[in-house]
């Protein structure tokens, strides 16, 4: 989080803070009741936010390692996590087809994004917070507004989409498939 440490999530159902310098665990993280699917780090890299089999997310506390939020919502496992620039928002994505866009000062749902027909596999945010990408086993790639919730834009790939990224510039996204493709895809519309 500082540049001198890392978060690693497991399927013990534990997440571990590590100093970089002397490969020392500095805090274990536990309280998932299933395996931990993914972890990030807000960007004062103050606290985590974890994904779970288990249907949720935690807000971690990293200097204390004490559990600030539990984030429920979702109806199966959370599979991904991105947080917004400025730290006061994340979106998690789920096998039960949506994605959750939470405060991470309350803990409180703000929308909730439906519309893909499969697990939501990754999600990306733009550089200026103010869009979401997501990719889904139902071959699908879809831009949402983070304000009001709503599908901006769908574009379907040939295999199930597993993982995305968006450029700084916002309005390229990356999209791998399963089959191995990646596409590069851009959006004048967006900004």
């Amino acid at each position: 989080p500082d540049g001198r440490s890392a978060v690693s999530a497991s399927a013990d159902k534990t997440l571990r803070v590590w100093d970089l310098n002397t490969g020392r665990c500095l805090h274990t993280l536990a309280g998932h009741e299933d395996g931990v699917s993914a972890v990030a780090i807000t960007p004062d890299g103050r606290s985590a936010v974890s994904t779970s089999i288990d249907t949720t997310l935690r807000v971690w506390d990293l200097n204390t390692g004490r559990c600030m939020h539990t984030l429920a919502g979702h109806e199966d496992g959370v599979s991904a996590v991105a947080i917004t620039p400025d730290g006061r928002s994340a979106v998690s994505t789920s096998i039960d087809t949506t994605l959750r866009v939470w405060d991470l000062n309350t803990g409180r749902c703000l929308h909730t994004l439906a519309g893909h027909e499969d697990g939501v596999s990754a999600v990306a945010i733009t550089p200026d917070g103010r869009s979401a990408v997501s990719t889904s086993i139902d071959k699908t790639l879809r831009v949402w507004d983070l304000n009001t919730g709503r599908c901006l834009h769908t574009w379907t790939g040939d295999s199930a989409i597993v993982c995305c990224a968006v450029s700084f510039d916002g309005v390229t996204f990356v999209a791998g498939e399963v089959s191995g493709r990646v596409h590069f895809l851009r959006w004048e519309g967006l900004n």
